[in-house]
């Protein structure tokens, strides 16, 4: 792993106690964080995330991620720019999938997994 991936997963283990990662075939990084806290609206007090980095990180976009595969909205719907159940490449996991992106262009100089983590925090603070 290059010496900016491993920073930044140290930093983000400092973020969340108990970060996983997982090396998969093509040199791409599968990145679990096993508890994060969900706001009212969901179906679950607290879900996993899950996402992907490439390869050629930090110049390489990270985009989307998982959620726990039976996360639903509280009143049991699935939420906006989510499909379940979608595989994780690589792995034999599945889970909620959601198509989520940067409102603006990955920026090496500026964007971090910390970074990611908190688009995906906003994403999940928004049940719907």
């Amino acid at each position: 792993m290059s010496t900016v991936l491993d920073r930044q997963l140290g930093e983000l283990g400092e973020r969340f106690s108990a970060v996983e990662l997982r090396r998969l075939p093509s040199g791409t990084t599968l990145v679990i964080v096993p508890v994060v806290p969900l706001p009212l609206g969901w179906s679950q007090e607290r879900t996993s995330v899950r996402f992907l980095v490439p390869p050629a990180y930090p110049f390489a976009a990270l985009d989307c991620f998982w959620a726990d595969v039976d996360l639903r909205l509280a009143n049991g719907a699935t939420p906006q720019n989510a499909q379940v159940p979608n595989p994780i490449p690589e792995t034999y996991d599945h889970g909620l999938w959601f198509s989520w992106h940067l409102a603006s262009p990955w920026d090496a100089n500026r964007d971090t997994l910390s970074s990611w983590v908190n688009t995906i925090l906003d994403r999940l603070a928004q049940p719907l």
